[in-house]
C-alpha cells in the first residue's frame, strides 16, 4: 500500500473513531443535560419580553437623582464621589454601601426625577453594569443583593426602557432572564434565612413580569407560599423576631399581590395569608408617636413607609396584645403603652441580627417615649453593632456584666449560639390594670440563675410597677446585677435629693417619677441608635444590686399629676418636687 493509501486508511479510521467519540460525547452530554434538567428545581425558560413592571412602594427623593448625576453616591450612611469614573470601579466605603450600590434600589430616585437626564444616566449605569459583567463580583452575587437588584430592574424597567434602542432592550431583558435563572438555581443551594424568602419573592415577581414563565410561576407560587408558612409565624411575626424585616417584606409582598391582580390572576393564598398576619403584628410594636419598639434589629422607624403600609392596611383593627409564637406582649392603659420582649432567642441564620434583650420593655405616654432600648446600628462599626445587641443595651437586668445570650462567629456572622430557650409568660386583667409576668433561663447554664420580671400597668396609664427576681440554683458569694432603664433622648432626667429616685421631664412637659424601693439610683450615659438624624446621646437609669443578698427588687414609674416643666426640654431639677398629698 502506498503512502497515499496508508494516509487514506488512517484518515478513515480516524474519522470512524472520531465519529464514535463524538457519539459517546453526545450521549454523555445528553445524560448530563438531562440530569441537570432533573436537578433544576423550577425548570428553565428564557424570556424575550417584559410584560409588566411591578410598583415600588418605597419612598423616592428626586434630588438624589441630581446627586447621582453629579457623581455623589450616598448609601447606608456613607457617601462616595466617583469623579467621573464608574461607581462600580471605586473602592466602596463600606460593605453595606457596596450592597446598596449593587442592589440598585437607588433607581427609584432617578425614576422620581422623571427627566431625560435621569433616564439617560440610569440607563448608562445599568448598561455599564450589564456589559462589563459586574454581576460577577462577590457582593453582587450574594443572593439577597441579587434579589434586590432583580426587583429593582423589574420595578424600574419603564425608566430604563423609555427611549432605549432595541439593542439595549434585548440586552436588558436577557440579563433579567439570566439573573432570574441564577437565583432560581441558588434556591437549590445554600440560601437560608430571610435571604431565601427575598429570593423567592424576586423570582416570583420575575415570573409574572416576563413572558414564557407560566410553568415556573406555578412552581414559584407553591415554593413561596411554603416558605412564607415556614418563616412567618402564626401570630404574624418573623422567625428572626425583627420588626424591621416585617416592613421590608410587606413592601415587597404588597406589590407582588398587586401584580397578580393587575395580570388578572389570583394571588397565591400563602401571600395573602402572610400579609393578613403581618399587618396586625406590626401594630403591636407601635408607640403613640408612630415609632416602633426597638427589639432584635429594629432601628429608625421610617414614617413615610409606615404611612404607605397603613394605606394598605384594610383591617386597621386594634393591635394584638400578645404574640405567643414571636414572644412579644403589649400592655395599654390610658395614654400609656408598654411593649415587652418575652421570646426565646432565634437560632442559626435567623439570629444574625437578634439581640440579647429578653424581658426588656419600652414605655411611652401619649406621643412621648420614656423608656426605650438602644436600638440597632446596621451601618456602624462591628464593635458598635455587637454592643447594641448586648443585654446592657436593653431596658432589663444584666447579671454579672454578661449578656443573657452568647454571640459566636459562624460563617463570618455573629449569631446567637446560646441564649434563653425556656421563656414562660402569663398575663391577666387585674383589678387595677393589666398584669404581666415572665421568666427566662438565659443565665441558668452559666450562672445558675433564672430571671423573672413582673409588670403592672394601671388602667389609667398613670403608673407602671415592676419587680425583678432571680432564683439561684448555684451558690455564689456575690452576684452583681444592674437593672437598666434606657431613656429616650428627649427625656431629661434628674436625681432626687436623697439619690433613691429620679424625676423625668418629657418633651411635652409631662413629668414622671422613678423609684426603686429605696435602692440608690444612678444616671449614666447611654446612646440612642434609632434617631432620625443618626445616633444621639441619651441617659439611662441604673439600679445596681447584689442578686445574692437582694434577689428581688421593686421599682415604679409614675406620672406626677399636676406637675409640668415650665420649659419642657430644660427642666430645673432642684426646684422640681411632687406636690404634697
Amino acid at each position: 500500500m502506498g503512502l497515499s493509501g496508508a494516509l487514506s486508511g488512517w484518515s478513515e479510521r480516524r474519522g470512524l473513531a472520531g465519529a464514535a467519540i463524538g457519539r459517546a460525547a453526545r450521549r454523555t452530554r445528553g445524560q448530563f443535560v438531562g440530569a441537570a434538567h432533573r436537578l433544576w428545581p423550577f425548570g428553565k425558560a428564557t424570556a424575550s419580553r417584559l410584560l409588566f413592571a411591578p410598583h415600588d412602594l418605597r419612598t423616592a427623593d428626586p434630588t438624589t437623582a441630581s446627586d447621582i448625576y453629579s457623581g455623589y453616591f450616598a448609601f447606608a450612611g456613607r457617601t462616595l464621589r466617583s469623579h467621573g469614573d464608574s461607581p462600580f470601579d471605586s473602592t466602596p466605603p463600606s460593605e453595606a454601601w457596596a450592597e446598596a450600590l449593587h442592589g440598585f434600589g437607588w433607581l427609584r430616585h432617578m425614576r422620581a426625577a422623571d427627566t431625560a437626564i435621569a433616564r439617560a444616566n440610569a440607563r448608562a449605569l445599568v448598561g455599564d453594569f450589564i456589559q462589563k459583567r459586574r454581576d460577577r463580583s462577590e457582593i453582587a452575587r450574594r443572593p439577597a443583593v441579587a434579589a434586590r437588584r432583580l426587583i429593582a430592574f423589574l420595578s424600574h424597567s419603564p425608566l430604563l426602557l423609555e427611549g432605549a434602542d432595541h439593542v439595549f432592550y434585548e440586552r436588558f431583558v436577557g440579563h433579567v432572564s439570566r439573573l432570574t435563572q441564577k437565583l432560581t438555581l441558588a434556591l437549590s443551594g445554600a440560601v437560608e434565612g430571610v435571604a431565601k424568602l427575598q429570593v423567592l419573592i424576586a423570582v416570583t415577581l420575575a415570573a409574572i413580569s416576563l413572558d414564557k414563565q407560566d410553568r415556573r410561576l406555578r412552581r414559584f407560587e407553591m415554593a413561596l407560599s411554603d416558605e412564607l408558612d415556614h418563616q412567618i409565624l402564626p401570630d404574624g411575626g418573623h422567625l428572626t423576631r425583627n420588626p424591621r424585616l416585617l416592613i421590608e417584606l410587606l413592601l415587597d409582598l404588597l406589590p407582588l399581590r398587586e401584580t397578580f391582580a393587575a395580570r388578572g390572576m389570583e394571588p397565591p393564598r400563602g401571600v395573602i395569608m402572610a400579609i393578613e398576619r403581618m399587618m396586625p403584628h406590626l401594630r403591636l410594636f407601635r408607640h403613640g408617636d408612630g415609632s416602633l419598639a426597638l427589639f432584635n434589629g429594629m432601628g429608625t422607624t421610617p414614617p413615610d413607609l409606615m404611612a404607605t403600609l397603613a394605606a394598605y392596611d384594610d383591617a386597621r383593627a386594634r393591635p394584638i396584645e400578645h404574640a405567643a409564637y414571636s414572644g412579644y406582649s403589649r400592655l395599654t392603659g390610658g395614654r400609656a403603652i408598654v411593649v415587652v420582649d418575652a421570646g426565646a432567642a432565634p437560632r442559626g441564620a435567623h439570629s444574625i441580627e437578634a439581640h440579647a434583650g429578653c424581658l426588656a420593655f419600652e414605655l411611652s405616654s401619649g406621643p412621648d417615649r420614656i423608656v426605650v432600648n438602644c436600638g440597632a446600628s446596621r451601618y456602624g462599626s462591628a464593635e458598635l453593632r455587637l454592643a447594641a445587641r448586648s443585654t446592657a443595651a436593653h431596658s432589663t437586668v444584666e447579671l454579672d456584666e454578661r449578656s443573657s445570650a452568647d454571640f459566636g462567629l459562624v460563617l463570618g456572622e455573629r449569631r446567637i449560639v446560646a441564649g434563653p430557650g425556656d421563656v414562660r409568660v402569663a398575663r391577666q386583667e387585674a383589678t387595677d390594670g393589666q398584669e404581666w409576668v415572665a421568666s427566662h433561663d438565659g443565665y441558668k447554664r452559666r450562672l445558675g440563675a433564672v430571671h423573672t420580671r413582673r409588670l403592672l400597668l394601671t388602667r389609667d396609664g398613670a403608673s407602671l410597677d415592676g419587680e425583678d427576681e432571680f432564683t439561684l440554683s448555684t451558690t455564689h458569694e456575690t452576684l452583681p446585677a444592674s437593672a437598666r432603664f434606657h431613656l429616650h433622648p428627649a427625656v431629661k432626667a434628674s436625681l432626687t435629693s436623697d439619690g433613691t429616685g429620679a424625676l423625668l421631664t418629657l418633651a411635652s412637659g409631662e413629668v414622671w417619677s422613678f423609684a426603686a424601693g429605696g435602692l440608690p439610683v444612678a444616671i449614666e450615659e447611654s446612646i440612642f441608635l434609632a434617631a432620625a438624624d443618626s445616633r444621639r446621646r441619651s441617659d439611662q437609669l441604673v439600679v445596681a444590686f447584689d442578686a445574692v443578698a437582694t434577689p428581688q427588687i421593686a421599682w415604679r414609674f409614675a406620672r406626677v399629676e399636676g406637675l409640668f416643666s415650665a420649659h419642657p426640654l430644660v427642666p430645673e431639677p432642684a426646684d422640681m418636687r411632687p406636690p404634697d398629698a
